[in-house]
């Protein structure tokens, strides 16, 4: 989440008008994230004893046809127990509006709050939410390809070109230019797939002790590898924020909660290591771009490319796929 646009008062007044939540009594942008501007929005509610929602406008990596499949996919989630904001239609019904000519959606507030030091307890939760999602999204009928996929990968590496990637640093380049096409060469093709989430960072989970009370910001969302889904969690979720350390107990706690609802077939165990190595290769690169392209006066806070070109290194050496083993 981030601020890219500012909105005045009565504007932000205006638009809440058009959904049935009350009057507007506060607002306050959010700094985290990179890709949409997003408010915390209070009003006085339907029966006058306050709500909150978020407010989103969608930026950049989300185009305005997909905002369906998103949303609804919210609404499925939600309807089927999974601990997922709904989104909240207009007085119209629809799932979002245009605000010039940027698309913005009312989401429903969780509960909850993003651990930043993970506990193996709150890794094996999020591990079972993880394939609880799946599998509740088996019977939702929207299907969208992964648009932050391998051909992503690689069109993100040519604009960030070698010298890009050199200037965050040389052997960022280095480790790039090895990996990637060693990784499109293997990726592996007939795993189970379906409906998944591809981004379930701990900001992405909100967590009361070792509960999970939300999973939010589908909107990387899409149609693709159940395990690859599993890979982005675990690199997400077992280092250190700056992918100098992994933590074998966060690894084993996550992939055993995973499978206490989901188990893995032999098939997509064995592909962890790379699947595990393409995600962290995503998100090198969608940090690298985003270093060199984001604008100085964008409310936002820069993840560093690095963090995760070290999770690639981890991940690229045959002595830890061993992690991925079955316990």
């Amino acid at each position: 989440m981030a601020v890219y646009t500012h909105l005045g008062a009565e504007v932000l007044a205006g638009l809440v008008a058009e959904f049935d939540v009350g009057e507007l009594t506060s607002v306050k942008g959010i700094a985290e994230g990179i890709s949409n501007s997003n408010w915390l929005v209070e009003t006085t509610g339907q029966d006058g004893s306050g709500a909150r929602f978020i407010l989103t406008m969608y930026e950049f990596r989300i185009e305005v046809e997909d905002l369906p499949f998103f949303l609804s996919l919210l609404d499925h989630l939600s309807a089927r127990g999974c601990p997922v904001p709904r989104t909240i239609h207009d007085r119209q019904g629809q799932l979002f509006r245009l605000l010039d000519g940027k698309a913005v959606a009312l989401i429903e507030f969780l509960s909850g709050v993003s651990v930043s030091a993970p506990t193996p307890g709150q890794a094996h939760a999020v591990g079972r939410a993880l394939a609880q999602m799946q599998l509740a999204a088996a019977d939702f009928p929207g299907v969208r390809e992964n648009a932050m996929g391998r051909a992503e990968w690689q069109r993100l590496a040519q604009e960030c070109g070698p010298a890009g990637l050199a200037e965050i640093d040389p052997g960022f380049a280095e480790l790039v230019a090895r990996e990637l096409p060693a990784v499109l060469a293997d990726w592996p093709e007939g795993l189970p797939r379906g409906t998944i989430h591809a981004d379930l960072f701990p900001d992405n989970v909100l967590m009361l002790g070792t509960q999970v009370t939300g999973l939010i910001d589908f909107y990387f969302a899409c149609t693709d590898l159940f395990a690859y889904d599993l890979a982005v969690t675990h690199a997400a979720w077992c280092f250190s924020n700056d992918g100098k350390h992994f933590d074998p107990a966060l690894s084993a706690a996550l992939i055993a909660g995973y499978e206490e609802v989901r188990p893995l077939s032999p098939a997509e165990r064995a592909a962890l290591p790379l699947l595990a190595r393409g995600a962290a290769l995503r998100f090198a690169l969608t940090r690298a771009w985003d270093w060199v392209n984001t604008p100085a006066d964008a409310l936002v806070t820069r993840k560093d490319p690095l963090a995760f070109g070290r999770r690639l290194e981890f991940y690229a050496d045959p002595a830890n796929a061993a992690v991925f083993a079955a316990a």
